[in-house]
């Protein structure tokens, strides 16, 4: 038995039985994780609100000897990013930034570099008027030289299907990207 706090970005969650639910978390010190956050879909909860996609959470679990997956015990957000969850062009790129951490990146292995990015990333997109196409062209760019799949400064043509043939297929939320934007 083992408890212990991550500080982590929301990139992914499942519905899972009747009031759990599976949340994939980006965090500084794990990588990415997975976690099984009991009760949360019930409307007393308390956790649901601090593990909302794109928040920066603090997530107490617990591990168990024989169990894989950690259980959340408790969460407090430390930032939510209203100004991209009421602006859809702006969750369009979000759920993309988070669908290629998810696709890209080994679970359970430490990489701060990209946590930071990842959360700088979102701080432009926050704040930004007009620019997050480049934005994440500049997240793409950089998460693909942080994991080693191109040198640094390297021009790509084709990026997406660079990405798509790492990951073996097709990024979905790439098709739906052209429709927020118009």
């Amino acid at each position: 038995m083992r408890n212990y706090q991550i500080q982590g970005i929301i990139i992914k969650r499942k519905n899972v039985g009747e009031a759990d639910r599976i949340i994939t978390v980006f965090s500084k010190n794990h990588g990415k994780i997975r976690i099984k956050a009991p009760g949360v879909r019930k409307i007393t909860s308390r956790r649901s609100s601090h593990i909302e996609l794109f928040n920066i959470s603090v997530l107490n679990l617990y591990q168990s000897l024989r169990g894989s997956i950690p259980l959340l015990t408790e969460a407090n957000v430390i930032e939510d990013f209203r100004i991209i969850k009421k602006d859809l062009k702006k969750i369009g790129f979000a759920f993309y930034i988070c669908e290629l951490l998810d696709n890209l990146c080994p679970e359970r292995q430490e990489n701060r570099k990209i946590f930071y990015l990842t959360q700088e990333i979102f701080e432009k997109l926050e704040g930004s008027l007009e620019e997050e196409e480049k934005i994440v062209d500049e997240f793409e760019e950089n998460i693909l030289s942080f994991l080693g799949f191109i040198p640094e400064s390297f021009a790509l043509s084709n990026r997406q299907n660079f990405i798509e043939n790492i990951i073996e297929k097709k990024m979905r939320t790439k098709d739906i990207l052209p429709l927020l934007i118009s």
